[in-house]
C-alpha cells in the first residue's frame, strides 16, 4: 500500500478543527490505520487549537500528514515563529496548558521546527506497521494471505467438507472464520469492508441466477 503525503490548508478557527479531524479519519481509513485514528484526531485537535489560542484566530495554517518510516507524522504549519508550544505541568483543574501534555501522552515523540517564514509543530505516532507501505500484522490477516496464496497458485483451499452433523458444523465454523479473516485483510489494506460484502453478495446472487 502506498501512503502518499497529503496536506490541507485551513484558517485557525474553532469550526475548522472538526474539518481537520474528519479529514484525518478519512485518510487513515484509506491508509488502513484505523487503530490510530483516535490518537491522530486528538493530536490534530490540540495542534490546531494551539494556533487558534496562541497565534490568533484567522491565522492561515496548514495540516501536513505523512509516513516517517513506520511512524505517522502530523505537522501543523503557521507563520508565527515566536509563539512556541510549551509542555506545561498542568493539573487536572487547569483551564488551559494541557494541549501539548495530551500530545506528549499519546505521541512517540513531538517537537517544533523553526523555518524562515513559519514554524512547524509536529508529532509522530506509533502505527505498529512492519514497513512504511505494509500493514499491521495480525493472525487473521496472516491466515487470509496464506489462503490468497492458495488461490493465486490455483491450489484448492485447505478446507474440506466434514461428514455428519458435527463435521458440517465444524466446516461451517471454519468458513465463517475464513470470511472473517478476509474482512480483516480488506480493512488492513484500507478497503471498505461493507462495499466488499455488497459486491460479494451481488456476485453470489448473479451466479445463482445464472
Amino acid at each position: 500500500m502506498t501512503r502518499k503525503p497529503w496536506d490541507l490548508a485551513f484558517t485557525a478557527e474553532p469550526t475548522e478543527v472538526a474539518v481537520l479531524r474528519r479529514a484525518m479519519r478519512l485518510h487513515l481509513g484509506i491508509w488502513g490505520l484505523h487503530h490510530v485514528t483516535d490518537e491522530a484526531q486528538l493530536c490534530v485537535s490540540e495542534l490546531a487549537s494551539n494556533v487558534i489560542t496562541h497565534v490568533g484566530q484567522g491565522t492561515p495554517a496548514t495540516l501536513a500528514v505523512a509516513m516517517n518510516g513506520v511512524h505517522l507524522r502530523i505537522e501543523v504549519h503557521d507563520p508565527d515563529t515566536r509563539a512556541l508550544p510549551t509542555l506545561l505541568d498542568a493539573n487536572a483543574d487547569a483551564e488551559g496548558g494541557r494541549g501539548m501534555a495530551l500530545v506528549d501522552a499519546v505521541a512517540a515523540r513531538w517537537g517544533v521546527q523553526l523555518r524562515v517564514d513559519r514554524k512547524v509543530t509536529w508529532c509522530e505516532l506509533t502505527t505498529g506497521l512492519t514497513s512504511p507501505n505494509g500493514h499491521v500484522e495480525g493472525p487473521g490477516v496472516r491466515r487470509a494471505e496464506a489462503l490468497l496464496d492458495f488461490y493465486a497458485g490455483e491450489k484448492p483451499p485447505p478446507l474440506r467438507p466434514g461428514h455428519g452433523r458435527l463435521g458440517r458444523a465444524v466446516s461451517e465454523e471454519s468458513v465463517i472464520t475464513l470470511i472473517t479473516d478476509f474482512l480483516h485483510w480488506l480493512r488492513a489494506h484500507g478497503r471498505d469492508v461493507d462495499e466488499a460484502l455488497d459486491r460479494a453478495q451481488a456476485r453470489y446472487d448473479a451466479e445463482l441466477d445464472g
